[in-house]
């Protein structure tokens, strides 16, 4: 399809028509060109009242007729609809757009067929009644509605059209949108797609989108057979178990637990069992329990992680380690590391079974409770790991970027930081039911000490940023990667209907914005973190339920263990999620260590924030 450009042509009948009758001063949408360049357009759409004598036509039939010189009145099926030619600098107001989405389409021209990228960048503004909140929903459900794959306008003359028709007929509320068309490069190869699976990535002037990729389970490799041994950590895992979770054969294992033996990541603790050797580990004692430990060691705080990076990037936090590790073949093996963090003794484990199965999540609950008896001086707990951030598409001051991190705090007018969604029930108005189960601490000191960190973060005063760069150099070491990945990789995508999916841009800061984030270093939020198979694995359901309950992050379901943290009175309990997808933490594999050391590195800052413990 070769590009189309040129005035709006009023023809072709659209579902959305009606044959409104129009009288004097009533609503018009009236499009009107406001600058082009030799690779950009800008054109403002608006609703406006117009009186009578404006809107008269001036001759011709058919879709419509002029209404003066420049002036193009839509008739019949499209009265109502008026197009300016020519630009009027005159009546275009100049006052900040309250939100605006970009998003990037590949045009094909068919002569040539070169693919040209180009991006759309839609600026709204509304009626002065409509709240935020709802100005947020009612964009993006526009934007939505807009790029619908088997509706989307495949030329600019069909794409200005549909935003003209859905201002007119459905979205009321809104005022104005100025839409601005970038052409930014041209090649010869085709766009690549979201690696998502069953995902298509719409392309404008292609016949067809690309066929979505089959939901297939991933193949067995090294790296996946070391995945299952560091997700089971501290409990060995057998090769049986290893072959049945990823479907493979006894001799398929048996090539890869060969391989990593050799290379020093794993060792047998029985015949036909591995566990996860942590490299550059000092001091670690085996034993069948804990041993007695004087009043002064015991340590106060209590840290809790899920997945194998999680403990190594916590772990760097920490000064005086010493590990003990309970093996056993029956139950749930332990693993605890402890040592201080500023003034206070702590203690780090990790959870042994993690994931959406729910006996993980059981386990996950036991051995909460078996730390917490086990060190009952314990007054604060702090889970640290990953998370999902619910990004905000429109607003560049409440996005949820990778790499960030969120602390649980709670939302305006609300007690609760952990919510847990049991099920979600679509209503007939297209609405959403939500049963949840929520949880909050009795005290909200760790919170207001984060919120206090985040604010002198802001003045320039952060010392999480000294412990981040202090533990990357300490886990150099590591085989992982802690190191931050380009910023160009953190893609961000919306779903559209179905398993398809758009890439859209960040949002970009205010025009004289003073703040601009620093792309090197994470941004600190506070709010509500929230888990539920329910809602996580939906993108309607999940962007739903976080905007109606200020969620800004998710994680793997970790009901279990603040439900036993909650049960064993801890008063001061704090979830800090290092961002390192945009679902539930479990998909970017490469922005997961990085992610979760932001995390630690907060943590640390809390706890060095926090008045020494006092004397027994």
């Amino acid at each position: 399809m070769a590009y189309q450009q040129g005035s709006l042509l009023l023809e072709r009948k659209s579902s959305l028509d009606s044959g409104n009758i129009m009288t004097d001063m009533e609503d018009r949408i009236v499009m009107t060109p406001k600058g082009k360049t030799a690779r950009s357009t800008t054109i403002q759409v608006e609703r406006r009242k117009m009186d009578a004598a404006e809107m008269q036509p001036s001759g011709g039939g058919g879709g419509g007729g002029g209404g003066g010189d420049g002036v193009h009145v839509g008739q019949g099926q499209h009265s109502g609809i008026v197009v300016n030619k020519q630009a009027n600098t005159d009546v275009l107001e100049d006052t900040p757009a309250q939100l605006q989405l970009e998003f990037k389409v590949f045009l094909v021209n068919n002569q040539t067929q070169m693919h040209t990228k180009e991006s759309r960048q839609l600026r709204f503004w509304f009626k002065s009644h409509v709240a935020e909140k709802e100005q947020t929903k009612s964009a993006q459900e526009f934007f939505k509605e807009l790029v619908a794959p088997l509706e989307f306008p495949r030329d600019y003359v069909g794409f200005i059209k549909k935003i003209m028709k859905m201002m007119q007929h459905k979205y009321v509320m809104v005022s104005k949108i100025e839409i601005e068309l970038r052409q930014l490069d041209e090649t010869n190869k085709p766009p690549s797609r979201p690696s998502r699976p069953g995902a298509v990535l719409y392309t404008v002037g292609l016949s067809e989108p690309d066929p979505p990729v089959e939901d297939q389970k991933e193949a067995l490799s090294e790296e996946k057979v070391l995945e299952m041994i560091e997700s089971s950590y501290p409990n060995p895992i057998t090769m049986q178990d290893l072959a049945k979770r990823s479907s493979a054969s006894l001799e398929d294992v048996e090539v890869y637990i060969s391989s990593l033996t050799e290379k020093g990541l794993i060792k047998p603790l029985a015949p036909g069992c591995f566990t996860r050797i942590v490299q550059n580990e000092t001091d670690v004692q085996v034993v069948r329990q804990m041993p007695t430990m004087a009043s002064s060691k015991q340590p106060t705080i209590a840290i809790i992680t899920a997945q194998y990076c999680e403990k190594l990037a916590v772990d760097s936090m920490i000064e005086n380690q010493q590990t003990f590790v309970r093996y056993t073949t029956v139950g749930e093996s332990n693993v605890y590391t402890l040592g201080n963090i500023g003034a206070h003794r702590v203690v780090c484990t990790k959870l042994p079974q993690v994931g959406h199965d729910r006996s993980a999540s059981i386990a996950a609950g036991s051995t909460t409770t078996r730390l917490l008896g086990t060190f009952q001086k314990v007054d604060y707990v702090f889970l640290v790991g990953l998370g999902g951030g619910v990004p905000h598409y429109t607003d560049y001051y409440k996005h949820v970027r990778l790499g960030d991190v969120v602390v649980s705090a709670p939302p305006e007018g609300q007690k609760f930081i952990y919510m847990y969604c049991d099920t979600a029930r679509e209503l007939q108005n297209g609405a959403y039911e939500f049963e949840t189960k929520s949880w909050g601490p009795p005290n909200f000191n760790l919170q207001n000490l984060a919120h206090q960190l985040r604010e002198q973060g802001e003045e320039g005063v952060a010392p999480w940023l000294k412990y981040y760069d202090e533990s990357l150099s300490k886990l150099k070491e590591q085989e992982m990667d802690f190191s931050r990945p380009d910023p160009s990789t953190d893609k961000l995508y919306m779903g559209i209907g179905g398993s398809d999916v758009i890439e859209v841009s960040h949002p970009l800061p205010p025009d004289g914005a003073t703040k601009v984030r620093d792309s090197a270093r994470p941004v600190i939020h506070l709010g509500a973190i929230a888990s539920g198979r329910s809602v996580v694995g939906n993108d309607q359901t999940r962007q739903d339920f976080a905007s109606q309950l200020s969620v800004l992050a998710y994680d793997q379901e970790f009901d279990a263990v603040v439900e036993s943290v909650y049960g064993n009175r801890k008063d001061h309990y704090v979830l800090l999620r290092g961002i390192c997808d945009y679902k539930d933490g479990t998909r970017n594999k490469e922005w997961q260590p990085p992610a979760v050391l932001g995390a630690a590195a907060f943590m640390k800052a809390i706890i060095c924030a926090m008045d020494p413990p006092g004397d027994d």
